[in-house]
């Protein structure tokens, strides 16, 4: 009798992603496309929807040929995707009407400063657990209604769908049969109401958006469709979960308890607390989410989002061209000999949480004559140690329990020099996944639970493994000395923007 596998797709910000793992929870193949970025104007960030299904075919196809394992042998399929990211295409032809706006984008910075102006704020955290912000995705439909013409005539007439990217997927591989989402994904809509599991009606009407736009919203674990493309031979596979990358990587670190808390750090930097069967709303601009539902039960989540961590490293390499590859930072950092005075401020795509200033812009401070590409390097990963406690702070506050470790996975996760500081400027343990691609690991899981490959949650726990421990070290006078110094860059970058003209 053949083996049996299940396939994750993981179509990220900058790269899609094909993983194939067996029941052990073992990646037996691994296929990488990157995807393209579209920058048309400051801080606007788009994608082209036909490229990322191209992107995901080609992993899809990659991984197979490479493995050798046969599309029949593939049990289930899982989705995990960059969330809030919109696409808006026509429900006949299959066309996108405009790029997907991805959720870095500001385009729409002034759409979510008309709302907070008109005093929505109270009801659409109260309803969605959200903060009025351009990041998700209300006012990326409203935009593209807005400036492509004839569309808001052509969504009442219920000839144009929404989706993030899960959804545009599921709709491509199974050639347009089903049209869905599921609970986590559509909680980062703004227009999900997360206390009664349903578009809010008030909300649609609030941004003019057609209901009839909007995808059926089911759990996380179970089958959505089956496969209809030919990248699988004509096998029908069942697509049997689905979910953001955020809360795949929870669910991939086993964080099934209340009070337990995540950090992934990839183009941004997300820490993820599940916070158990209710909805716990944040007094300090932290997200309320929903983190999964599955056999009928919803748990719920805190959220902090950091735009900027990877795409920082990024920066470095592509644009200000410090280094050669992203690995190499970790080697820098340890050889810069200044004492720490320099401060980076990487926001690139504003502040996150629990800031959430969506003008402000990247910043340097400390520089003298002495200061080096090495120090520029370091002050770069200390930034993301730094913004990711800002948010594990407030966190600790908003739910009134102490963090005492924080599971840690992502790209960058494995540079030794960033989580050693991150450990520091804490002052707790960081616990470093064994498996790093946790967002594919964590969605595969709900994959095969939905088709019964795993029989329940307590099965697939049996596969879970730790990677290093990472224990502070830094003194607690030279932490507080520092985190003081990130709190007065942080507050001279929001000053600065608002001066500049």
């Amino acid at each position: 009798m053949e083996k049996e596998y299940i396939l994750a797709i993981d179509e990220g910000t900058t790269t899609a992603r094909a993983i194939i793992f067996d029941h052990s929870g073992k990646k037996v193949a691994v296929a990488r496309h990157p995807i393209q970025q579209i920058l048309p104007n400051p801080g606007w960030v788009e994608h082209d929807p036909n490229l990322i299904w191209n992107a995901v075919q080609t992993t899809i196809a990659t991984a197979l040929i490479d493995s050798g394992i046969k599309p029949d042998q593939i049990k289930a399929i899982g989705i995990a995707s960059q969330r809030e990211t919109t696409v808006v295409w026509d429900k006949e032809t299959g066309l996108p009407i405009y790029n997907a706006i991805v959720w870095q984008s500001r385009q729409t910075a002034h759409l979510a400063n008309d709302m907070i102006k008109a005093g929505f704020k109270d009801e659409i955290h109260k309803k969605t657990g959200l903060i009025i912000s351009p990041y998700f995705s209300a006012t990326k439909i409203r935009w593209i209604l807005n400036h492509v013409e004839g569309a808001q005539e052509r969504a009442e007439k219920g000839e144009l769908l929404f989706g993030t990217i899960n959804t545009w997927l599921l709709w491509k591989l199974t050639d347009g049969a089903s049209f869905m989402t599921d609970y986590a994904n559509a909680s980062r809509t703004m227009l999900f109401n997360i206390n009664t599991l349903q578009w809010d009606k008030d909300l649609l009407k609030l941004f003019n958006i057609p209901k009839a736009m909007l995808p059926e919203v089911k759990s996380n674990s179970e089958v959505f469709g089956m496969t209809k493309n030919y990248q699988f031979y004509g096998s029908e596979i069942p697509i049997s979960g689905m979910t953001g990358s955020q809360q795949a990587s929870l669910f991939g670190q086993m964080a099934f308890e209340k009070g337990m808390v995540k950090n992934t750090y990839g183009t941004g930097a997300f820490a993820v607390m599940n916070t158990g069967d209710k909805p716990a709303l944040s007094d300090n601009n932290l997200l309320t989410t929903i983190a999964y539902g599955i056999n009928g039960e919803i748990k719920y989540a805190l959220e902090g989002s950091v735009f900027v961590a990877g795409a920082a490293l990024q920066w470095l390499r592509d644009d200000m061209r410090l280094i050669n590859n992203t690995p190499q930072t970790s080697d820098y950092a340890k050889s810069s000999t200044d004492h720490d005075e320099v401060y980076v401020v990487p926001a690139f795509a504003g502040l996150g949480a629990p800031y959430w200033d969506n003008q402000a812009h990247g910043t340097m401070f400390g520089i003298t004559r002495g200061t080096t590409d090495k120090d520029l390097v370091k002050a770069t990963l200390q930034a993301i140690a730094y913004q990711t406690k800002d948010i594990i702070e407030t966190m600790s506050s908003d739910a009134k329990m102490p963090i005492e470790v924080l599971k840690v996975d992502g790209a960058a996760s494995a540079n030794d020099y960033l989580m050693q500081f991150q450990a520091d400027i804490l002052g707790i343990s960081l616990q470093r996944s064994s498996e790093l691609e946790t967002t594919s690991l964590g969605v595969a899981f709900m994959a095969g639970l939905g088709v019964g490959f795993w029989k329940d949650i307590d099965d697939i726990k049996k596969n879970y493994q730790t990677g290093k421990l990472y224990q502070p070290k830094m003194k607690e006078s030279l932490r507080n000395d520092l985190y003081d110094g990130w709190k007065e860059a942080v507050k001279a970058t929001m000053a600065f923007k608002h001066n500049a003209k």
